[in-house]
């Protein structure tokens, strides 16, 4: 299977979001310009459906 977290986080950073400090377990907390909302995210996606919900947390379009 895929895992989308490492290009998933370089799309985030290109969108100008920033990592913030570590969450539980694996978990990352990252900060969105575009939304103004914390949210987390995972050290092992390997769903396109829960990469693409990070995304839209960030306030940004589907990729996946």
């Amino acid at each position: 299977m895929a895992d989308f977290a490492p290009e998933l986080k370089r799309i985030l950073r290109t969108a100008g979001c920033r990592f913030i400090r570590a969450g539980k377990g694996d978990h990352e907390i990252w900060y969105s310009p575009e939304s103004g909302r914390y949210f987390p995210v995972d050290g092992k996606i390997k769903s396109r459906h829960t990469a693409n919900a990070v995304l839209k947390q960030a306030g940004l379009e589907k990729r996946f």
